[in-house]
């Protein structure tokens, strides 16, 4: 195994990515790649594949793979000779650099890749770069799969959200009448109609931060019905969670993120390894269940007619939020209580085998990371 010391710049020649302005943007079939990976969708591309790209601004250490025509985004730094390397290698080369990279420039947060590229590392031969690309792929390829199978799930659940209850063909509605749009038994309201509360998350500062009892989410950790994990782990106290009359999320609580795009999105809160707290852009819906079932207003609340309309409701130029009393007033037609328990009877197993399934994919990454300085390093022979 030939083995020898040179610099980033030696292996790999990073630019900087692209600006591309909302308005500008073109729907297609294009991935838009910013320092959080795939944003978005454009019609044509900036960069041709393989691509490699990482964080300049915003998450920095991420490292993304891209195997088609694709745009970086000016948040991001992008790979534009291998020099000969394998892409592939390069790019976990990159995330291995970039695992414990700190910018001496404080007061400007990011990275430059002029800086990058006298960054001392130890690059293998072709062949072992192939060896060694092969072992991690294959973790990677396990946790890919994990992924697909985690959104088909979501998306049947979704498709059947859509089918019962906008498009109305719900079980027996052969037999139900609808009158203006609105079968018998349902009715019109608000999401805070239906919510025994709806409160906006805590007002956390730096200075109150510490210690391990409850984990600060942030709005990063909302995805679409989905726990996000950033690695940006932040906790306070049970003192100070006293001290500032905190509210703890608890499972079946709905945590709704009034900002960035999608504006309006859900995760229902389900077990997780800490006790959470939510940041102050974040809202907290607990539905009253002698009403309404947390499966289906989650599901109304990530429907593409919602998300638009929180999106609509948003204000702010640089930074729009959508006010938790907007959030409230978001119009719902009410299903009856039985059929929301009947949506919930089949969408909630399908919810578990996603918990379960991301908890293999952060146990296979978690590994996949722990192999990956040691065969870096050399440390493990392939």
């Amino acid at each position: 195994m030939s083995w020898q010391d040179c610099t980033l710049g030696d292996v790999m020649k990073l630019q900087r990515g692209h600006d591309l302005p909302d308005r500008l943007r073109v729907d297609g079939t294009v991935p838009v790649v910013s320092s959080a990976g795939v944003t978005g969708r454009h019609n044509v591309p900036k960069a041709e594949p393989p691509g490699v790209v990482t964080g300049r601004y915003g998450t920095i250490g991420e490292v993304f793979y891209v195997d088609e025509p694709y745009w970086p985004l000016n948040t991001a730094l992008y790979v534009v000779d291998f020099k000969g390397n394998s892409p592939r290698f390069v790019a976990y080369l990159l995330r291995n650099t970039l695992r414990n990279y700190r910018s001496e420039k404080a007061a400007v947060p990011g990275v430059d890749r002029n800086v990058l590229h006298l960054l001392k590392v130890r690059a293998p031969n072709r062949t072992t770069q192939e060896r060694i690309t092969a072992v991690l792929t294959a973790y990677d390829d396990l946790i890919e799969n994990n992924q697909r199978r985690i959104a088909l799930l979501e998306e049947a659940a979704r498709l059947l959200y859509r089918e019962w209850f906008v498009h109305l063909r719900f079980p027996g509605h052969e037999h139900v009448k609808v009158t203006d749009g609105v079968p018998d038994g349902w009715g019109r309201t608000t999401l805070g109609g239906v919510c025994l509360s709806l409160e906006d998350g805590d007002w956390i500062e730096t200075k109150d931060q510490g210690g391990n009892d409850y984990r600060l989410l942030q709005i990063s950790n909302i995805g679409l019905n989905e726990f996000v994990e950033t690695g940006n782990f932040r906790y306070v106290t049970e003192e100070t969670f006293s001290r500032l009359n905190c509210r703890e999320l608890l499972p079946e609580h709905i945590l709704i993120a009034r900002m960035p795009k999608p504006i309006g999105r859900a995760w229902l809160v389900h077990e997780m390894p800490w006790r959470m707290i939510t940041a102050v852009d974040g809202a907290i819906a607990v539905a009253n269940p002698e009403i309404a079932d947390p499966y289906f207003l989650t599901y109304f609340i990530n429907s593409p007619a919602n998300l638009a309309l929180c999106e609509r409701r948003a204000i702010g130029a640089t930074r729009p939020r959508i006010a938790r009393r907007d959030v409230a007033s978001l119009p719902l037609m009410l299903p009856t209580l039985r059929l929301q328990q009947q949506f919930r009877e089949v969408v909630e197993p399908l919810n578990k085998q996603r918990q379960l399934l991301q908890r293999q994919r952060e146990h296979l990454a978690d590994a996949r990371d722990l192999l990956l300085p040691r065969l870096m390093s050399g440390e493990v022979a392939v």
